[in-house]
């Protein structure tokens, strides 16, 4: 199981493969040139690591190339993310309706995309000429050879949803989505003179109701953000196209989200070395003769691993087929089983290098080192209370024939994991110390565990890691896209003056910051539950931590709560995308697992809520 599974929508979890995935033959020349970049940009920054750190001679032009790659990765992988059907969607609620609906809003759904995409080549073009005027600082050449990676993505990608729509459906149902598609964007043509009346009812229509049918029928999110953004400003106002493409690639390229592709192509090595697996084993002899003490091992390994990894999917596909076997052998139910498995995977989203918190600090302006130096403090508390729960859900637990391990064997298991071990302190100390960038501390681990895994985990084969580089460049393409299309479609909600008023309502609440707390909790369980969690802080944060700010909220205290609230919402059934990736991973039916997880939602609430009210636990080690 690779991290990749984490871009899978609601309705596919059922097909989802356990391996890595292969795209169509069209395209492998795409994936070999992105996988080529993705290799250059760890090289170019392990030359900046190593000539910064080694030499004490800082090369000024490796970050101006690495970002001129980190755009075409971004673009190419978004490309491969569509032709591997990676990209996240929910496709829960068109499930629900008859096969005959299914079929046309089959074709609808990739027909939209196409659409907003053909729509945004011109300005992804006029874009380019515009950049062609600005040469870069250090390397003196036009910024256009930077952004055109967006025109050609974009192209790509119309051409493969074209593809997917002839696919899906049959010449009758396109004819229907496209007729549709025509008659409503007639509709809106003629009524544009008389829409910018309306005010902020156009938020309404295009911004929530627009984006949330567009989520329904499954088109994917990041997808539904650009449609909501592009028809609000299209209809609605006269602002030109092109500012909207300015918006996508600042959001899809500052500096700090170099360390998202470097952070999943870690989770890969994690994977494919075993060294998430000799964390368990480690664990499993120090504590498995405890009561209650596999899921000990199950949380405590979640913990450690997320501190290498930075995705809970890689969490929970390492953890849970090391563990469930001796697990159900005790007496544990697998519903139960999957519960703490979900929200094991949620407490863990805090722990450094979270790609969660990478992103929010990028967006949110918030620093890194303090994200990561706060984010093990609340993943403890959360760690502690899910201890508190499976401890008394285990009382029954039978412990027939169960021995402590032999002092030898926990020593040999300690020798055999101890390099991984290191890997999530070295990350947390280097950045939260400030002795280096979590760009910086992403490539030195990629380094380092390629190394230990060569030398003590039996290596990676040569066909693995290209295959591992493909599905790192689908996967942040996946992510960088939605960051991208979010962040326009904040920057249009913003420009209505729609922050400022919701500003003015939330300042004049009764309870203040408290009240405000408990509106951000519930707001992001919202979010997390039906977006997941990038875009709803790439969509939410611009908003939100202002206000938070005016009311006196620590920035990294209000991180928390959100990340905390987010991924709450993000394992609860019945939309929860995390919740129906446990359950696979785990082979376990949702509905089976659906009333068993309720304890364990409730704990990891009464979890945020003291993270809420007790600013302390994210600031005291700041």
């Amino acid at each position: 199981m690779t991290v990749a599974t984490e871009s899978i929508g609601v309705g596919e979890i059922e097909d989802m493969p356990t391996g890595l995935k292969s795209g169509s033959a069209l395209l492998k020349p795409i994936e070999m040139i992105a996988s080529g970049i993705l290799v250059v940009i760890i090289v170019l920054l392990l030359m900046g690591v190593t000539s910064r750190y080694v030499l004490s001679l800082p090369i000024v032009w490796i970050d101006e190339a690495a970002a001129f790659c980190f755009l075409w990765l971004a673009m190419l992988g978004a490309v491969i993310a569509i032709d591997r059907n990676e990209h996240l969607r929910l496709t829960l609620f068109l499930h629900m309706l008859p096969e005959r609906l299914r079929g046309f809003f089959g074709a609808l759904g990739p027909l939209l995309v196409a659409v907003f995409l053909v729509g945004m080549l011109s300005p992804a073009i006029e874009y380019v000429i515009e950049e062609s005027y600005i040469t870069s600082a250090a390397l003196n050449i036009p910024m256009s050879w930077r952004v055109a990676a967006l025109p050609v993505g974009i192209g790509l990608m119309a051409l493969l949803a074209l593809r997917e729509t002839v696919r899906a459906a049959r010449a009758s149902e396109i004819s229907m989505a496209a007729a549709v598609i025509l008659a409503v964007g007639g509709l809106l043509w003629l009524a544009s003179p008389s829409l910018p009346s309306l005010g902020n009812i156009n938020i309404l229509i295009f911004l929530v109701g627009f984006v949330a049918f567009f989520l329904v029928i499954g088109v994917p999110i990041a997808f539904c953000f650009g449609l909501g953004a592009f028809t609000f400003l299209t209809f609605t106002s006269s602002v030109p196209t092109m500012v909207m493409i300015g918006r996508i690639d600042e959001g899809m390229s500052s500096l700090i989200l170099l360390s998202v592709p470097i952070f999943v192509f870690l989770g890969c090595i994690l994977d494919a070395t075993g060294m998430g697996r000799a964390i368990v084993e480690f664990l499993a002899s120090l504590l498995g003769h405890v009561k209650a003490g596999m899921s000990y091992v199950l949380l405590g390994s979640l913990f450690l691993v997320s501190g290498i990894s930075g995705s809970k999917v890689s969490d929970m596909a390492t953890v849970a087929p090391a563990l469930f076997p001796e697990m159900k052998r005790r007496g544990h139910k697998p519903k139960e089983m999957i519960a703490l498995l979900a929200t094991g995977a949620a407490m863990a989203d805090t722990v450094p290098p979270s790609i969660v918190l990478i992103v929010l600090g990028s967006v949110a302006g918030v620093s890194i080192a303090g994200l990561f130096t706060s984010g093990f403090v609340i993943a403890m508390v959360l760690l502690l209370v899910l201890a508190i729960l499976a401890r008394w859900k285990a009382r029954g637990e039978v412990m027939d024939g169960i021995r402590r391990a032999p002092l030898r064997t926990v020593g040999k298991a300690l020798a055999v994991a101890g390099p991984a071990l290191v890997l999530p302190f070295l990350i947390r100390s280097a950045v939260g110390g400030g002795v280096a960038t979590a760009t910086e501390v992403s490539t030195i681990a990629v380094l380092y565990a390629l190394i230990i895994g060569m030398v003590l985990y039996g290596g990676i084969r040569p066909g693995k890691i290209y295959d591992m580089l493909v599905e790192t460049a689908a996967l942040s393409g996946a992510i960088l896209i939605i960051l991208g299309t979010a962040s326009a479609m904040a920057w249009a909600l913003t420009q209505t003056g729609f922050a400022f008023k919701m500003a003015a309502i939330v300042t004049d609440l009764p309870g203040g910051w408290v009240t405000y707390m408990l509106v951000t909790i519930a707001v992001f369980m919202v979010l997390g539950c039906v977006l997941e969690g990038l875009p709803a802080i790439v969509l939410m944060a611009p908003i939100m931590f202002p206000i938070a700010k005016n009311l006196g909220i620590n920035d990294i205290h209000y991180s928390m709560v959100v990340v905390t609230a987010m991924n709450v919402g993000l394992m609860a059934p019945p939309i929860g995308i995390g919740f129906y990736i446990a359950c696979k991973i785990g082979n376990v039916s949702p509905d089976e697992a659906m009333g068993a997880i309720w304890p364990y939602i409730g704990a990891l609430f009464v979890g945020l809520l003291v993270i809420a009210m007790i600013p302390g636990l994210s600031t005291a080690f700041l």
